[in-house]
């Protein structure tokens, strides 16, 4: 007979250990920071060791916890895999709709890491801007951008979106040399939707009435992005998609003045058709959006 600690107290663990945040850690497994910090009370307990230094707000793993974590993550990522593989005995993908700026910029680069923990999935990738509202069975999942709220669907918060100039490092030092946000009057402004962003962060920083003539406009976020980094001028980039060129130095932010967009990023799907395979995306989808998270 095994002799094994409660399921949901590893799981607790092995995702705030992952994290080192218990609230991230919640978010992944859809309960309170508070159900987390107990369920790892309640292992420590069980195993008579700490696996957690607490100093104020943050955490570090103990020894003990380090040693523990990737036997752990191993294991449970076999219970996953294997659980998926059930719901896919059909043959069947997992069929994803992605807004296109998102899977080019931020989900595609990510989609390795999702092979090597689950090489028994099969995902079929659409990118598409088009709205789908389950009535058929296109799609499985769904990844879009809005307020959060569609009607008879379950939506999960994947980010939430910011808005701030981005450009190349060569634009940035110029001529003209972007020293502050009023040297953006004499820059090329590249746009995407919606048209009137420009103006509203430029209020924002305190430039209420700058003129945001569009040099270049885009009706996708990604390509925006992509004419930035080539050097056509200043995109206002959201810096959830812009995170990995920012992160590579492809990008720079010269001012550090953000706009809050009212719009984020949502994993939509039935809630009463959650197979396992698509319990297992959506996991892996928050957990990792969790980790890289825009700055």
């Amino acid at each position: 007979m095994r002799r094994l600690p409660p399921l949901g107290a590893l799981r607790a663990f092995e995702a705030g250990a992952r994290h080192l945040n218990f609230t991230r850690a919640a978010a992944e497994l859809c309960v309170t920071q508070a159900a987390i910090s107990h369920q790892v009370r309640l292992l420590e307990d069980w195993l008579g060791v700490r696996l957690f230094e607490r100093h104020g707000h943050s955490l570090r793993l103990t020894a003990q916890g380090a040693a523990y974590l990737p036997e752990l993550t191993a294991a449970l990522d076999r219970m996953a895999a294997a659980t998926a593989r059930l719901g896919q005995q059909d043959g069947k993908p997992l069929r994803i709709t992605v807004l296109p700026s998102f899977a080019a910029c931020w989900l595609v680069p990510r989609l390795g890491r999702f092979r090597e923990r689950h090489p028994g999935i099969e995902l079929r990738l659409t990118s598409s801007a088009d709205l789908w509202d389950f009535a058929d069975d296109r799609f499985d999942l769904g990844i879009r951008s809005g307020l959060g709220r569609w009607a008879g669907l379950k939506a999960d918060l994947v980010g939430r979106e910011t808005l701030s100039p981005v450009c190349s490092p060569s634009v940035a030092a110029g001529p003209p040399a972007l020293r502050s946000p009023a040297d953006l009057q004499q820059a090329r402004l590249l746009h995407d939707t919606p048209k009137d962003a420009w103006s509203r962060w430029f209020d924002h920083a305190g430039l209420a009435g700058a003129k945001a003539e569009a040099a270049l406009t885009f009706n996708d976020a990604g390509l925006m992005l992509r004419a930035a980094v080539d050097g056509h001028g200043v995109a206002l980039g959201r810096l959830m998609l812009a995170a990995d060129d920012l992160a590579a130095g492809r990008l720079v932010r010269p001012f550090d003045i953000a706009l809050a967009n009212d719009y984020s990023y949502w994993l939509v799907y039935p809630a009463a058709r959650l197979r396992p395979d698509m319990a297992v995306f959506r996991s892996w989808l928050l957990a990792e959006a969790g980790t890289s998270a825009s700055p």
